[in-house]
């Protein structure tokens, strides 16, 4: 794994070179709002407790965010007569959550700094890691100063975001396209270490690829995911949905992976993604630690800075509406 490592190390220069990451701080509110940070780890702190399902989507609020023209916070615009937004993309619709939870986390903040200073692409990558930190996972340092997209594409949502019916190499070429590695992939995909699919997602891989899906599992998913009708039920993603921990992995290797695309990433031979799921799965220590710093390389990914964008008052509209 050490060459694996230093590939990763050299992966991890390559983005922050290209991604902007050099241009980003952690330290970007701490003289302008020292109450940033804190205010928003409170506010998602209360939404969690208060429902932990949505601690996974707040993560995943983060990813599909970022995947789609970077990290600009262009997934919290609604629709205008200008552009059609993100959130009605096939990816998105009826799936993606947790827009209440970033409008209160920005009402909060702009009060506690006194103003619109903290970007609503910030608060969605704190959240995040707010988080993940809240259903026992890594903490890490974000990277800050993202400013927010004026504008949003439902068509580039609709071709960015991986979806849950890819195969192994339409997800390493999806990641590739963003400049991320095969081992974030894998770290990434272990994200699914929290929350729940819809059964619409999971439905084909119950009934069609029962070679590749463990028996007992199948049985105790066709209640609650019929063949027809049921598309909104919900299953969990591991056995341990509210979280953090390696059992994501773990069911990889039993073939209890809920999404076909999460099967993907272990075949049981030797294929490009098998050895870092053994690897994980018997490393809960490594994992934490390398899936922040992919973390971190995803929340990079073409930030807006400087004079770029714009710092929304209202995270669901640019700032002339």
């Amino acid at each position: 794994m050490a060459a694996c490592a230093a590939a990763v190390a050299v992966a991890f220069a390559l983005v922050a070179a290209t991604t902007g990451n050099a241009q980003l701080d952690p330290h970007f509110y701490d003289s302008v709002c020292p109450a940033a940070l804190p205010t928003i780890k409170r506010v998602v702190e209360e939404a969690v407790s208060a429902e932990p399902r949505m601690g996974a989507s707040l993560l995943r609020l983060h990813f599909h965010d970022c995947f789609v023209n970077g990290c600009d916070g262009s997934i919290l615009l609604d629709d205008t007569p200008f552009f059609t937004g993100e959130k009605n993309a096939a990816p998105n619709m009826n799936s993606v959550r947790g827009f209440d939870v970033i409008d209160r986390v920005k009402d909060a903040v702009n009060a506690a700094c006194r103003g619109n200073v903290v970007s609503c692409a910030d608060i969605v990558a704190v959240a995040a890691r707010d988080s993940i930190v809240a259903l026992g996972g890594p903490s890490y340092h974000v990277p800050l100063g993202r400013r927010d997209a004026r504008t949003a594409s439902q068509a580039a949502a609709n071709n960015s975001i991986p979806a849950p019916t890819f195969n192994l190499d339409r997800l390493v070429s999806s990641f590739a396209s963003q400049g991320l590695s095969v081992q974030d992939l894998v770290l990434l995909s272990g994200g699914h270490t929290l929350g729940f699919s819809r059964c619409t997602n999971f439905r084909d891989r119950l009934y069609n690829e029962t070679a590749t899906l463990d028996g007992s599992l199948a049985a105790s998913l066709r209640g609650p995911c019929p063949r027809t009708g049921g598309d909104d039920n919900l299953a969990p993603l591991d056995p341990t949905p509210a979280r953090f921990d390696g059992a994501y992995y773990g069911s990889l290797l039993r073939a209890r992976g809920l999404l076909h695309s999460d099967q993907q990433l272990f075949a049981g031979g030797l294929g490009a993604t098998d050895g870092l799921v053994r690897f994980y799965a018997s490393n809960p220590d490594a994992f934490r630690r390398d899936f922040a710093e992919s973390m971190v390389r995803m929340g990079s990914l073409s930030p807006l800075v400087g004079n770029q964008g714009e710092v929304r008052v209202n995270c669901r509209k640019v700032n002339y509406y």
